[in-house]
């Protein structure tokens, strides 16, 4: 079983620092037991994060739909995990308002990261907290996942442009704000990402300095620098039209060499 610190010296010993932004993508079975369960996981991060900010998405994209489209931040359960389930009930952090892809945040700049989320008119607009990651040189923890759950691809995506990456239909959302106010606006979903395929990006990630290993728990983690991520996406995209996620081939390395 493993304590508070274990997970904090694991930390450490992958070099993140304790002014860092760090997110979270979580497997919890992966990392195993964790003495005080899920709470104490959070717990260990927002003690080693102490100067910096920690985030832990929380997304509603399976819960807040055309169908069912209101969002409220004290209510609105996750639809993605164990970690986000617990995080997003917490009153020592902040959730955002974003209708689909919010995030949980504690520390440093917490308020002004997810500041403006209730207008995001797609799942990771230029400009939006997901954006933020690449500016801020932030972590992001891949722990007992791989990086089909690497949403910030989509915030990247959206950056680039790319073509089918947002459905054509847009439907109305409401967000409710922690004051009960509410806010409506046409909002348009992921439409075909490729996202189960994003791993066909690993390669370049790991040659470019943009990933290394690490472990929390027993869990294999992958560090992935988000601006590193940012930019060898962008040279990809950049070098050729074709939608690698979307066909049965590798990535040329002509592509990101």
């Amino acid at each position: 079983m493993y304590t508070k610190e274990q997970i904090k010296s694991q930390l450490c010993e992958m070099g993140i620092r304790n002014d860092d932004t760090v997110i979270i993508h979580t497997s919890f079975k992966a990392v195993g037991a964790v003495e005080g369960g899920p709470d104490s996981f959070i717990d260990a991060f927002c003690e080693y994060l102490s100067d910096g900010l920690f985030l832990v998405p929380t997304q509603t994209w399976a819960n807040v739909t055309k169908d069912s489209p209101v969002y409220d931040p004290k209510t609105s359960e996750p639809c993605i995990g164990l970690i986000p389930r617990t995080a997003y009930k917490r009153e020592d952090g902040i959730r955002s308002l974003h209708p689909t892809h919010s995030v949980w945040a504690k520390g440093r700049g917490a308020e002004d990261f997810i500041k403006g989320e209730e207008s995001s008119e797609t799942p990771a607009r230029v400009g939006g907290a997901w954006w933020k990651l690449g500016e801020m040189g932030a972590k992001i923890l891949l722990i007992g996942v791989d990086h089909g759950r690497n949403t910030y691809i989509h915030a990247v995506d959206e950056i680039a442009g790319l073509d089918d990456r947002l459905a054509d239909e847009p439907w109305t959302v409401t967000v409710k704000d922690y004051n009960g106010n509410e806010i409506t606006h046409q909002f348009r979903n992921h439409g075909r990402t490729g996202s189960l395929n994003f791993n066909k990006f690993e390669a370049a990630f790991i040659a470019l300095g943009a990933q290394k290993d690490g472990q929390i728990g027993n869990a294999y983690t992958r560090v992935v620098d988000a601006a590193k991520c940012r930019d060898t996406l962008l040279r990809i995209y950049s070098r050729s039209t074709r939608n690698y996620c979307f066909e049965n081939r590798d990535i040329p390395e002509e592509l990101w060499k």
